[in-house]
């Protein structure tokens, strides 16, 4: 592997108060002292380990580790794109999301990958530049070497780093964060056992800095009360996610590993 950037676990759970500081009602009263398995509250995320470039035979790669899942992410191009492909003015990205073996003890490795694939593809292709390098293809391969729940959404921002790891032009990093519903409850960055018994989910991908959203994906039955405030608190968690995924841009490469 190559040198570390953002070696510390950084938090980016959503405030709980509103702009004007007073504390937010919670909608949701049932059980608001529980805790759970792994002892955060309700609204408490995970957190977030960021490295980029540990790949180095890849243009850009990135990897993330929220609680215990971990993922890697390799990009590869601009590269000329096959000639069986029609000629395009702008650039062509494909994406690509698989499993070990031994991600999960149940989860085999062609497990939702195509699924996935798909909607990763869909989160990050409003943020690249695409008229950036035409007639030319990136690659983006996700690995997830740990499933332990909100897979997606971490795969989403671990490739975001990795594109921006990689040159590829931006109109900003994309962060995503998941919600599930259990009963009265929202629980964000849900582990597995919550996504198991969830009722509900809700993921929002965004660009933070631009405040536009690239992919929103619910299942489940939802009552406007409780998708407004999963938005909500999606978003607060997205830009502060987002704050941290461009610190660990920032932060120079450490002496590469022996």
């Amino acid at each position: 592997m190559a040198g570390k950037r953002g070696a510390t676990p950084a938090t980016y759970s959503p405030s709980l108060t509103t702009a004007k500081g007073k504390k937010k009602p919670p909608i949701f009263t049932d059980d608001a002292n529980w805790v759970r398995s792994d002892g955060r509250h309700f609204h408490q995320c995970r957190p977030a380990f960021l490295r980029i470039a540990t790949v180095n035979s890849a243009s850009g790669s990135a990897y993330a580790e929220f609680g215990n899942t971990k993922v890697i992410v390799s990009v590869f191009g601009p590269r000329e794109s096959k000639k069986a492909m029609m000629y395009s003015d702008v650039g062509r990205l494909n994406c690509n999301v698989s499993y070990t073996t031994f991600a999960t003890p149940s989860r085999g490795q062609g497990s939702d990958n195509k699924d996935f694939s798909s909607m990763l593809h869909k989160a990050l292709e409003g943020a690249i530049i695409l008229e950036s390098f035409p007639k030319t293809t990136v690659d983006v391969f996700a690995l997830v070497l740990e499933s332990g729940g909100s897979d997606l959404p971490v795969i989403i921002s671990c490739a975001s780093l990795a594109l921006a790891d990689a040159g590829i032009m931006l109109y900003d990093l994309v962060a995503a964060v998941s919600v599930s519903c259990l009963g009265k409850n929202l629980v964000i960055d849900p582990i597995s056992e919550e996504e198991v018994y969830q009722e509900g989910s809700f993921m929002i991908s965004c660009m933070p800095s631009r405040n536009e959203v690239t992919q929103l994906t619910v299942t489940g039955e939802w009552s406007t009360p409780k998708i407004s405030e999963a938005m909500d608190l999606c978003l607060d968690a997205c830009s502060k996610l987002g704050n941290i995924m461009r610190s660990c841009l920032k932060e120079p490469l450490s002496a590469p590993e022996e």
